[in-house]
């Protein structure tokens, strides 16, 4: 398995509700120090059974490029999960999980 289907599995491991770091997933698939890699994978995802956006900074916020260009796509299907944000947009850190 390479790196990006290990990244893969571990997303389609994150509980609905919940979210974890790009950082935290290059970590739990072997390469600690690969977390702009992590979001490569995302950005190359063909398969729709991965629920990306679950994945955000370790500060809880969301990428730039996803927040603005898709009109905060990501940040309302975390929403609809029930993943509250602060007033200055970051996921609370109660919706975290560091284990999968």
């Amino acid at each position: 398995m390479n790196f990006y289907e290990r990244v893969y599995e571990i997303v389609r491991r994150i509980p609905e509700g919940k979210v974890m770091s790009y950082g935290r997933i290059a970590a739990l698939a072997g390469n600690p120090r690969m977390a702009r890699q992590v979001g490569w994978a995302l950005h190359s995802l063909s398969e729709d059974d991965v629920p990306w956006h679950r994945v955000v900074r370790k500060d809880g916020s969301v990428a730039e490029r996803l927040s603005s260009a898709s009109g905060g796509l990501q940040q309302e299907l975390l929403q609809a999960e029930g993943v509250e944000f602060d007033l200055s947009g970051r996921i609370l850190k109660e919706y975290f999980c560091q284990e999968v």
